[in-house]
C-alpha cells in the first residue's frame, strides 16, 4: 500500500533533514527532488543545455559528486523556472512517490503540483535570517570562503526566484500543516512533523 508524505518549503528550513527523518521512523522510501534540479544545474555549468539534461537525467546521476555547492545550488533555482524542465522531471517524483511501502519526498511543489493527493502535506519554512545563518554554517564547515551577509542575500535571492516563477511556484498547498522550525531544534521539529504523519496514517500500516 503506498503513503506519500510531501514536504515542502524554501531553503535551510530543514525539510530535507526532517524528510530525512521521518523516513527513517516510518521506513519509508525517501527523494529529495531538489537534488533532481541540482543534477540538471550542475550539467548546465558545464555548458550542457537545461532541458536535454533534465530529459536524459538518470538515478545514477543523483549519486555523482557533491551536489550541495553554493554554485550548484544557484544554478539549480534558476534551472527550475523553466517550464520544460519541470515537465521532465514530474514522472520520475510522481511514480517515486506512489512507490509500495510509503514514500517521503521533498522539495518546493510536491504538495501543490507532484503529489496533490498526497495523504499528509507538510510546510516547513524558518526566517530568512535563520535559514541564512544555518546555511553560512554549513558552507563554512566544507571550506567556503562566504560571508553571512552573501548567504542572507542569496537566500532572499533565491526565495524570490522560487515564489515568483511563472511554473510551479513554491507556496504551501491549501491543505499543508506548516511547521515553522526557526526556534525549533531539529529534533523537536522532527517530533512534531512525525506526530502530525501518525495522526493521518491508518492504523493498519
Amino acid at each position: 500500500m503506498s503513503f506519500t508524505v510531501a514536504i515542502d518549503g524554501p531553503a535551510a528550513a530543514g525539510k530535507g533533514t526532517i524528510a530525512k527523518g521521518v523516513a527513517a521512523h516510518f521506513g519509508f522510501a525517501h527523494l529529495d527532488t531538489g537534488l533532481l534540479y541540482r543534477a540538471v544545474g550542475r550539467q548546465t555549468l558545464d555548458g550542457t543545455d537545461a532541458i536535454a539534461a533534465a530529459q536524459a537525467l538518470t538515478a545514477d546521476e543523483l549519486e555523482q559528486g557533491d551536489l550541495r555547492t553554493a554554485d550548484i545550488a544557484q544554478a539549480a533555482s534558476k534551472v527550475a523556472v523553466i517550464p520544460e524542465v519541470r515537465a521532465a522531471l514530474v514522472d520520475f517524483q510522481r511514480a517515486f512517490a506512489r512507490r509500495a511501502g510509503g514514500a517521503v519526498l521533498d522539495g518546493r511543489d510536491i504538495g501543490t503540483v507532484i503529489c496533490p493527493e498526497a495523504e499528509i502535506k507538510l510546510f516547513v519554512t524558518a526566517s530568512a535570517e535563520v535559514r541564512a545563518e544555518r546555511r553560512y554554517l554549513e558552507l563554512k564547515a566544507k571550506g567556503s570562503d562566504v560571508t553571512q551577509e552573501q548567504v542572507l542575500a542569496d537566500v532572499r535571492e533565491r526565495d524570490a526566484r522560487d515564489a515568483e516563477r511563472i511554473t510551479a511556484p513554491m507556496k504551501p498547498a491549501e491543505d499543508a500543516v506548516r511547521l515553522d522550525t526557526s526556534d525549533l531544534s531539529i529534533e523537536a521539529a522532527l517530533e512534531r512533523a512525525v506526530a502530525l504523519i501518525e495522526s493521518k496514517r491508518p492504523a493498519t500500516q
